[in-house]
């Protein structure tokens, strides 16, 4: 899952992206919102994670702009302002959680994950399709009980396919969702991934079908 990450105090931003990395995310950083917009308008990221007292433009700017565009993108505020009417103002933007400063890691780990789920339309932390179970707190899949050893890549693509099930997931997200500014994915590596992928799930009655020109969409046959 790839997260955008708009926060200005450089030491926590390293906090939260290291913090979310660990939890299997890929993280962009920028420290103010101008650049922040332009980024959410050109790539398609599974979150947005913004601080409210931002440099120039504040936060409820950003989001208010967002929102303006129609973009679908999660949004969660972290703020270190406590006051109701802010919260209840960003709730009111577009935003769609908030986390007030100082906070734990993992309960911004679990909120993220939350609003990741809920933008793929998932209301439980588990998924199953036919045998097929993720457990997206544990990162963990396993066919009929039985654990399936998976690279984190391979593990990210199946999350991404079960995600969007059973509508088709396109190659051109998966790529920006599994990639970073840092670390670029190409077709190539998605194809191979989703071969790897095809070979542990055969004979499982769980398939991932090429739609040609488009993507792959996960669908099982029960």
């Amino acid at each position: 899952m790839r997260v955008l990450l708009v926060e200005d105090d450089a030491a926590l931003a390293a906090g939260i992206v290291e913090g979310l990395e660990r939890a299997g995310m890929s993280v962009d950083h920028l420290d103010a919102a101008e650049p922040a917009e332009s980024a959410l308008a050109l790539t398609a990221y599974d979150l947005a994670i913004v601080d409210l007292g931002l440099p120039g433009m504040d936060g409820l700017e950003l989001i208010r702009r967002v929102r303006r565009r129609k973009l679908p993108i999660p949004i969660l505020i972290l703020t270190a302002r406590d006051g109701l009417d802010d919260r209840v103002k960003g709730l009111d933007i577009g935003a769609d959680d908030y986390l007030v400063k100082p906070f734990l890691l993992p309960e911004l780990q679990a909120r993220a994950r939350a609003l990741i789920r809920r933008g793929g339309a998932a209301t439980s932390s588990t998924l199953t399709i036919g045998p097929l179970t993720l457990d997206l707190g544990l990162r963990t899949a396993s066919l009929d009980g039985t654990e399936l050893e998976l690279t984190g890549r391979e593990w990210d693509v199946l999350q991404h396919l079960m995600l969007a099930a059973p509508k088709v997931l396109s190659k051109k997200k998966l790529m920006e969702s599994l990639g970073s500014w840092d670390s670029e994915i190409s077709p190539n590596a998605i194809e191979i991934y989703v071969s790897r992928l095809r070979a542990k799930l055969a004979d499982s009655g769980v398939t991932i079908r090429t739609v040609r020109g488009i993507g792959y969409r996960l669908e099982s046959a029960e």
